[in-house]
Order: structure tokens, then C-alpha cells, then sequence
């Protein structure tokens, strides 16, 4: 018999597999999970709610579908963590924002609908920066989101509490959503595994007044890549509410998860031209991709080379102008109750006259373009997830390898590009410093191209496992 802690750590897939054979039930883990948050989550602040009464009532009807033979989702009785970003009928959803400290929304938006008719169990909704803005988790609401590898240390974001959770076992699967690198960063930085999905493959909810989030797609956080496939193939697909969501049925993202990688051909890109990266993360990642060489595919140096001081003014100039259709006239009349950076940021953007927006959008097109260029010569681009490794809390990072860098994106050049090109990408765990800090491998692949990016990440997760790493929060 598996210990709790053995068991808290299963693979999402084998979890299905023992509840479907009744050896496990659903309230069992349920249970096992929320005592887990209840012990642990105080150390690393990776929820914002939790909901065990609403939990364990949803697992016991999980349970009698079980017994009853009437269960048919894909996830029924596994437990589930929500972003907080997310919309959740009659569950508090914050945005990570002091103003919507008591937001009870009437409605699920897709994804959240998706995953409950998948029969998942919902745990809560993990922690996050103000509607998403940073790449690491601090807010008004309380305390910042931290590393269970080292608690000092950041767990990225902006889906920091997902990715924090995972890692320590408070979670088996966790939803996330990545507008700049909101999946891959706190992924890479926490040692876990993530996909950036296609632009458009899963629904967001875009009826009504407000912006559009054209960078932002939700996606699937998980220890393993089989995990990630099967969650995605919860999530993805076209719905009413998203005018813009690819219209197609998604393909089956299992499909090639165990085939060979052989005759692959893999563009590597260790800086994207010029970007400074720390060199234990540059020497950790080059080893790593060796390893797709390893396993027969070509590697060879991609002609990647980006403008980041362009590219950062085209993606801030279009993002916070969309931020503007939604807070522009609340930061107005309620700017207390922003954070510093957020209002300021809005204040700013509100002063911009409508050429800078056209221009960005003209440049935006280039961008896209000249990236499908570069990644349509190869079945993967691979990058470093990140320059750095996780660093303390508080502390972003000014100077990489001797060049100073802009501390809001200098450590995350390899992952907004990407979703402003639309482009598909996963971090894949592939190492540790010399602290014992999580390094990420970013897998780039063609547009529509999951399945592609996933066969891929599993190959990597046969030749050079990763699950069996454990952070001392745990």
C-alpha cells in the first residue's frame, strides 16, 4: 500500500486508473489533498481559496457515478486547482486584485465548465499577481507565492500558485493560463511541467465589455507530460463565448506521446541572438538538448534574432492598451486600491495617443511573420525557458551575466515572444543549479502543433526523468 505521501505524488493518469478500479475513491483524495494544503500551504501561500465543503461533496458524487457505472468524464473524482484569474460560479475569484476580494461570479467562463463536466474535482483557486500583470506572485491580498525548493526564493508567475502547489504535492493537476509566460515561467522556476497552447485552441470568455487578452491562453500544469495531454484534451476546443477560438476540434494530444523522435529536426537557440542568459542555465540547457541528438533527432543553431527593446514596446503597448478596455476608468476613481506598479502602468497607457496602438498592431504582424519564418523551418525551436533560475523573493534581477537587464523582463526573453507569435511551447524540467533550483527547457513548436511539442517533452521525461525530485516542501 502506497504511503499518503507516495500517493499525493501519482501521476494524474494512474490516479484515473485506481479510481476506475476502485482501489482509491475520490473523497480518499480529496481528503489526502486538502489535509496536504492544510499542512503545507501556509510555508508557500499557493492558494488564495480553498473549497473542501463544495470538494468533498463533488467527490462523493464522483464516487457514486463510480459505483453506479454512470461515470463518463475524462477526469472524474481527480482533484483540481483553478487560477484565480478564473472565473468560478459561486466560488470567490479575486484576480489577485484587492478589488475583487469578494467577487462571487454567477458563471463559469469555458474552461472552468469544461473541467467540471470532465467530473475533476475542484480544491480551490491558487494564488496569483494582480489580474495576471507579473511574472512573480505578490498581490494586496496577503503574503507573496514562494518556492517549495527553497522558500526564499520566488515561484515565478503569474500562475505561481499553481505551479508552488504542484510541485509540493497540494495538487495533482493544476489549470494555469499564460498571456507573457504565465504557465512556462513558474513552471520552469518550480521544477514542473507546462504547455502554452496554440492561440486560440482553448476557449476564453470574450462576450461582453473588456479587453481582449489576445496573448493569453489557458493550459494545463502538471509533473508529467501525460498528465498535460490529457488535461489539455479537457480544455481545448471552440466555444460560444470566444469569437477568436480556433473552430476546428482539437486533435487527440496523446497520440504520439511514446513514438520516437528519430529524424526530428530541432532548432537550438541558446540567447534567441543576444539576450543575456546565467551561465549555469546556459550550460545545463545546451547539455539537455543534446539529449534530443541523443535520441536521433538533428540539432542544429536556429538563425534566431530578436529585438527585445522593439518587441517588449510592441507587446506592453498592445497589452496594457487592452488592460485599458477593462480598468482604464476604475484605476481612476479607485487607484488605492491597485497595486503600485498595476496603476501605474494604467496611468500611463491611458495617455497614449491611438497611433502608438496602430503602430504596435503593424509591428505585431512583422513579429508574427518573421517568427513563423524562423520556427517553420523545424519540427521544435528550443530555448531556455528562462535566463535565471529562481531568485529570492523580492529581488528580480537586474544584472545576467554581467549586462544589466530591465528587472520586469529581463530574466523572461525567451517567452513572450512566443505568445505574441501564437506559437505552441512547453517547459520541460530539465536540471538544477548549483543551489538545487529548477532549470526549464522551452519546446517551441509549429502552430497546431501540441501533439508535436508533447511527443517531444515525453521523450525528453523517458531518457531523463523528472518527477521522482522532490522539494523540501513536500
Amino acid at each position: 500500500m502506497a504511503s499518503e505521501r507516495d500517493l499525493a505524488f501519482t501521476p494524474a493518469w494512474k490516479l484515473i486508473e485506481l479510481i476506475q478500479k476502485k482501489e482509491v475513491s475520490s473523497v480518499e483524495l480529496t481528503k489526502l489533498y486538502l489535509k496536504r494544503i492544510e499542512d503545507l500551504d501556509s510555508q508557500l501561500n499557493a492558494y488564495l481559496t480553498v473549497t473542501a465543503d463544495q470538494a468533498l461533496k463533488d467527490a462523493e458524487a464522483a464516487d457514486s457515478a463510480i459505483q453506479n457505472g454512470t461515470a463518463t468524464g475524462a477526469l472524474t473524482g481527480i482533484p483540481i486547482s483553478i487560477k484565480d484569474l478564473n472565473l468560478t460560479k459561486g466560488v470567490r475569484t479575486t484576480r489577485g486584485s484587492l478589488l475583487y476580494k469578494d467577487f462571487i461570479p454567477h458563471t463559469d467562463e469555458p474552461v472552468v465548465r469544461k473541467i467540471k463536466e470532465s467530473g475533476a474535482i475542484i480544491l480551490g483557486k491558487t494564488n496569483t499577481p494582480e489580474f495576471g500583470a507579473y511574472a512573480t506572485t505578490e498581490n494586496r491580498l496577503g503574503d507573496p507565492c514562494v518556492n517549495p525548493w527553497n522558500t526564499a526564493c520566488t515561484a515565478g508567475g503569474s500562475s505561481g500558485g499553481a505551479a508552488a502547489g504542484l510541485a509540493a504535492g497540494l495538487h495533482p493537476l493544476a489549470q494555469g493560463s499564460d498571456g507573457g509566460g504565465s504557465i512556462r515561467i513558474p513552471g520552469s522556476i518550480c521544477g514542473v511541467f507546462g504547455i502554452k497552447p496554440t492561440q486560440g485552441r482553448v476557449s476564453r470568455p470574450y462576450k461582453g465589455p473588456g479587453g481582449w487578452g489576445q496573448f493569453s491562453q489557458n493550459g494545463p500544469m502538471t509533473r508529467t507530460v501525460k498528465d498535460t495531454a490529457i488535461l489539455l484534451q479537457v480544455m481545448a476546443g471552440p466555444d460560444a463565448e470566444d469569437a477568436i477560438a480556433l473552430q476546428e476540434e482539437p486533435p487527440d494530444f496523446s497520440a504520439k506521446l511514446g513514438k520516437e523522435i528519430k529524424g526530428m529536426r530541432i532548432g537550438w537557440s541558446p540567447n534567441m541572438g543576444s539576450v543575456p542568459v546565467d551561465p549555469e542555465v546556459r550550460d545545463i540547457t545546451e547539455k539537455a538538448v543534446r539529449v534530443f541528438e541523443e535520441l536521433g533527432a538533428t540539432v542544429e543553431e536556429a538563425p534566431v534574432s530578436i529585438n527585445h527593446e522593439v518587441i517588449t514596446n510592441i507587446f506592453m503597448t498592445i497589452w496594457l492598451s487592452d488592460y485599458c478596455t477593462t480598468h482604464g476608468e476604475t484605476v481612476k476613481t479607485k487607484g488605492d486600491q491597485f497595486t503600485d506598479s498595476v496603476r501605474g502602468m494604467l496611468e500611463e497607457a491611458l495617455t497614449w495617443p491611438a497611433s502608438k496602438l496602430a503602430s504596435a498592431l503593424h509591428g505585431l504582424e512583422w513579429h508574427r511573420y518573421e517568427m513563423d519564418q524562423i520556427i517553420k523551418q523545424y519540427d521544435l525551436l528550443i530555448t531556455p525557458t528562462l535566463a535565471t533560475p529562481a531568485f529570492k523573493e523580492g529581488e528580480r534581477p537586474t544584472v545576467i551575466d554581467g549586462q544589466e537587464v530591465d528587472p520586469f523582463w529581463g530574466f523572461t526573453p525567451f517567452t513572450y515572444p512566443i505568445n505574441m507569435s501564437g506559437h505552441t511551447a512547453s517547459s520541460v524540467p530539465c536540471g538544477f543549479n548549483s543551489e538545487g533550483l529548477p532549470i526549464g527547457l522551452h519546446l517551441i513548436g509549429n502552430k497546431g502543433e501540441e501533439a508535436t511539442v508533447l511527443q517531444a517533452s515525453h521523450a525528453f521525461e523517458e531518457a531523463r526523468p523528472w518527477a521522482h525530485h522532490l522539494p523540501p516542501v513536500s
